[in-house]
């Protein structure tokens, strides 16, 4: 333990009201393939720190498999993902791939929509699944792997739910249905 003098925490941490501890960890290897896993969510090409780190804490509270991010997707050890994360980045593999890497490994693709596909409650979630998630402003990179197509159905005037809110109610009815 090292007690730093005054000012010095305010100038190396990353938020301007930092808490009083702070750490240095080395960061874990990969944690190897797909082959085994079952529930799988892939984020393609996400930007936002905050909707990453929301992704891997829903998606560890669910029980999936692993967390796989797309090449151009936001560094998961960014300070914001690992907040946002409130620790599920610790528990839920994150696997760099691509979207042809989780399809070779056997996966069922289902993609994510604003406007189509089945409703969230009526596709089949069981087997092994991968629930695919795009780019916050322009969805999908390549839809052309996707084996089907699912949507959340809203009433509002809201054009789609925010891609972390997405992800959390998809992969609570894929636990749900498993």
């Amino acid at each position: 333990m090292h007690v730093l003098a005054e000012g010095v925490i305010e100038r190396v941490a990353s938020t301007e009201r930092p808490q009083p501890n702070l750490a240095v960890v080395s960061t874990p290897g990969s944690p190897g393939r797909l082959d085994d896993a079952s529930f799988v969510v892939v984020v393609d090409q996400l930007n936002d720190p905050g909707n990453l780190g929301t992704i891997l804490r829903s998606s560890e509270a669910a029980g999936a498999d692993a967390v796989v991010l797309t090449p151009g997707s936001v560094d998961p050890y960014n300070p914001k993902v690992v907040r946002a994360s409130a620790g599920a980045l610790f528990h839920v593999p994150v696997v760099g791939a691509t979207l042809d890497e989780v399809r070779a490994a056997g996966l069922r693709m289902i993609g994510t929509s604003s406007h189509r596909g089945l409703r969230h409650t009526d596709i089949d979630w069981t087997g092994r699944i991968a629930i695919v998630l795009g780019n916050e402003a322009h969805g999908l990179a390549d839809d052309s792997l996707v084996d089907a197509w699912v949507r959340i159905e809203h009433r509002g005037r809201a054009e789609s739910l925010n891609v972390a809110m997405a992800a959390t109610l998809l992969v609570f009815e894929a636990a749900r249905k498993r």
